[in-house]
């Protein structure tokens, strides 16, 4: 077993992707389905005024619809079919998981395992339809009160711009699942990939004509080069980490014979809400923003006004609620995902044991405490990473928002496409020794 299992590592090159079809045709399928997508950002909404849209953006891209824009591949800013993008689908996914922990009945489709899980992913898709219209609806109409962006105002433009958002929406969940069923990697994931690391050429030509025309200096350049570098190492280790239990299996006998006992381990993630808390946090800090932008028509005035200046990029109050949010929800969406009592009673179910730990309650309580020491170490290295660009946009001036929790994102989809890819080229190459092994064998014959 080992030998087969050095060999099947070493197998892991080019040559071994040239020979695997399968995973070939996956490959090209998910490329043509996301240029499919970056084609469909570059397409406008009937009936709007790109000039005028142009000039609202740059009113109000330090709000939600500046982060917006960043998952969606520059669709927000140029008002395109697939403006919303994939976000109705992600925030309906996060609410039916919260849900899932509160109302009796989605518990239980829980436990359900494959059927389960189908009927809840059918309600995300009938939530999704719902969040959607209310979004293009809402955008609709405050395109209407925005000047002269809409050419035609009227019940007719805002019936049209619902169908299209609504439509181009609901092509992406599609897309996205097909991705997912017939391509590499996560369909939902690499949509939103696609879509930040679209941008990313744009913003380092920005960064570097600043350099150019003497705004940021050479030495300012070279450092943020570096921090990218080292923060991309630093949330590979980070998102790799893992506190894993110890799980002992007793003895059993099965007929005549007696079994020896197994061990096994519990892995805990360190990081284990993922990227959703400085989603969430970075959503809520920045929607003041977007009101008063939308309310005051920048005139400054107002109290919404003054919120959204005392929450700017940098300014010590939004650091602090920035900080505080992200280290609460991770402590929140750790807790919805995870359960240390039912992951207690599955290995007491499963007659496996913590050493020094009675099954049961004891089990559960010994989980929670590991858990809760260890996600402040994750709170605490997302609040760092999301900082980063904070502070790099207030001080240093630069002209894009590379960092944080697009970082975090682009990291992630990486590494889980990746894996994805050595787990289709194990199987080929396992195919290959086996085919070989019958072959030997018949011979043999």
């Amino acid at each position: 077993m080992a030998s087969a299992a050095e060999q099947l590592a070493s197998s892991l090159n080019f040559s071994s992707l040239a020979k695997a079809e399968e995973l070939k045709k996956r490959i090209w399928f998910t490329l043509g389905a996301l240029i499919v997508y970056r084609l469909g950002t570059y397409i406008p909404l009937p009936g709007v005024n790109p000039d005028a849209v142009a000039d609202i953006f740059r009113q109000t891209q330090g709000g939600v619809l500046g982060l917006f824009n960043m998952f969606s591949g520059g669709a927000v800013g140029r008002l395109a079919i697939f403006a919303l993008n994939i976000m109705p689908y992600i925030s309906a996914s996060i609410i039916l998981q919260l849900l899932t922990s509160i109302v009796p009945s989605l518990e239980q489709l829980k436990k359900e395992g494959e059927q389960g899980r189908k009927v809840i992913n059918q309600y995300t898709r009938y939530l999704t339809v719902v969040l959607a219209l209310f979004q293009a609806w809402g955008i609709a109409v405050g395109l209407e009160s925005s000047g002269n962006v809409v050419l035609e105002p009227g019940l007719f433009f805002r019936i049209s711009t619902v169908i299209t958002l609504l439509g181009g929406t609901m092509f992406l969940m599609w897309l996205g699942e097909q991705i997912t069923a017939r391509g590499i990697g996560n369909g939902v994931s690499l949509i939103i990939f696609a879509g930040i690391v679209a941008e990313l050429p744009q913003a380092i030509a920005g960064t570097l004509e600043l350099g150019r025309q003497g705004a940021l200096s050479t030495g300012i350049i070279l450092g943020v080069l570096v921090m990218a570098v080292a923060a991309i190492a630093f949330i590979v280790y980070m998102e790799r980490a893992q506190r894993r239990l110890l799980i002992n299996y007793p003895k059993r006998q099965v007929g005549n014979r007696l079994y020896e006992g197994q061990t096994s381990f519990l892995p805990l993630k360190l990081n284990t809400a993922g990227v959703i808390p400085p989603i969430f946090a970075s959503s809520l800090l920045l929607l003041p923003t977007t009101i008063a932008s939308f309310s005051q028509g920048g005139d400054g005035t107002g109290f919404l006004a003054s919120m959204s200046a005392y929450l700017g990029h940098g300014r010590p109050l939004y650091i602090v609620l920035y900080v505080a949010l992200i280290v609460f929800f991770a402590f929140f969406y750790t807790a919805i995902v995870f359960n240390p009592s039912e992951t207690a009673d599955n290995l007491k179910k499963q007659g496996g044991f913590i050493p020094g730990i009675r099954p049961g309650e004891r089990t559960a309580d010994f989980i929670d405490y590991v858990l809760t020491r260890i996600t402040v170490i994750g709170a605490a290295y997302l609040a760092l990473i999301c900082l980063l660009p904070e502070l790099l946009i207030s001080y240093a001036s630069l002209p894009f928002y590379f960092g944080g929790t697009s970082l975090l994102i682009v990291v992630s989809v990486t590494m889980d496409t990746v894996a994805q890819v050595h787990g289709h080229l194990l199987a080929h190459q396992y195919e290959g020794l086996v085919k070989k092994a019958k072959l030997k064998g018949g011979r043999r014959k």
